[in-house]
């Protein structure tokens, strides 16, 4: 079997889905290991790194996807690529299936079996293989530097000849592994940190950390799937939660909002109402821009400038970490082939598997994901 990595073309991504570690386990097992030329580097993984790895590293392309019997990439590579997989192989990726429809028509008519990388469920015998997980801890540990660095203040309370500087004041909105991870950061740093979840569930991890937790009172109980995720509230818990968010965020010097609900638009947590009263000079970190942002004035991809306050929205958090992310994700890609692979080295669909069948999206030209089946039904 023939396991190939393309270099990626995202505009900002340097990550890459396989180290040389992991492609020598593969390798042990007597699986052929294609890179392509060049696909570690960005992250800093070299060409002759995966050549001492036993892998074979290939420049010709279209050699590496038309041979491909198993594909392995971060992203979902570009349309023209997938047209040269031949029918039946596989790749995994982050598909972000929901909303792509387009592309899951595409991998059907091809007949390429797919798993998303994102569709993994969170579920513990599945930690191991969790990216999203890894990611997303990368990303709150990156926003809480940003902000950190785009403060014109000190973090930490600091003790001076010229007298006595406060800490400066952090908002996390969202206590998932991302909020939880600057949260953490951020503490680390000296900050005072409070943290605001729909889920009351979280308070004791947001505690644990260092952090204050901000409660919404009258909310509820049901705000949490099945997965793990946060629910979209009804519009009267959103605006009752907007209320206690707009006061605590007038307080805070950097707010880091990482909020999302799978397959749909980002929600709204700051109002540009918010972002005009807080105080000039405060940062806001939204790592939710990818999905349109928690900000109400967020561009994704740029760092602008409203009512005195700093808006960024970062589209490569875990690319600015790419040695780390490419390391941890090549691991969770591992575990995923673990399970997915028998003893005798051929690949094992068995959808009695809840992780094998959750994360498959595609396979022989049919949809498999029930949260597939689910949306269409």
């Amino acid at each position: 079997m023939i396991i190939a990595v393309p270099k990626e073309t995202g505009k900002l991504e340097k990550r890459v889905a396989l180290i040389p570690e992991t492609a020598k386990q593969l390798v042990d097992k007597n699986f052929d290991v294609w890179i392509e030329k060049d696909a570690g580097h960005a992250s800093n993984f070299l060409d002759s790194a995966y050549e001492e790895a036993g892998a074979k590293v290939i420049a010709d392309r279209d050699k590496l996807f038309s041979e491909a019997d198993l594909l392995l990439s971060i992203l979902t590579p570009p349309e023209e690529d997938l047209q040269k997989l031949k029918k039946d192989s596989v790749l995994v990726c982050f598909l972000w299936a929901l909303q792509n429809e387009e592309l899951v028509e595409k991998l059907q008519s091809l007949g390429v079996t797919s798993l998303g990388m994102d569709a993994i469920p969170r579920i513990s015998r599945a930690q191991n293989m969790d990216a999203l997980s890894s990611m997303s801890s990368i990303a709150g540990y990156k926003a809480a530097l940003i902000g950190a660095n785009e403060l014109d203040r000190y973090l930490p309370m600091m003790m001076t000849a010229a007298g006595t500087i406060a800490p400066a004041k952090v908002l996390v909105l969202g206590a998932g592994v991302a909020g939880l991870q600057a949260i953490a950061t951020a503490k680390r740093l000296g900050a005072k940190v409070e943290a605001f979840d729909i889920r009351p569930e979280v308070k004791e991890q947001v505690e644990s950390l260092g952090g204050t937790f901000v409660e919404v009172p009258d909310v509820g109980e049901d705000t949490e799937t099945d997965s793990g995720y946060a629910k979209e509230l009804s519009e009267d818990k959103q605006e009752r939660q907007r209320q206690v968010i707009h006061e605590h965020a007038q307080k805070s010097n950097i707010v880091i909002t990482t909020a999302l609900i799978p397959g749909r638009p980002a929600p709204l947590l700051i109002t540009k109402e918010m972002v005009r009263d807080m105080q000039p000079g405060s940062v806001v970190v939204d790592i939710a821009a990818e999905q349109g942002g928690n900000c109400e004035l967020t561009e994704p991809g740029e760092s602008v400038l409203k009512h005195e306050v700093k808006i960024i929205g970062p589209l490569d958090l875990p690319s600015r970490l790419a040695y780390h992310a490419s390391k941890l994700y090549s691991k969770n890609m591992l575990a995923l082939l673990n399970l997915l692979i028998d003893e005798e080295g051929e690949l094992n669909f068995d959808f009695e598997d809840e992780i094998i069948l959750k994360t498959t999206i595609t396979h022989h030209g049919e949809i498999i994901s029930p949260m597939l089946k689910e949306s269409e039904s």
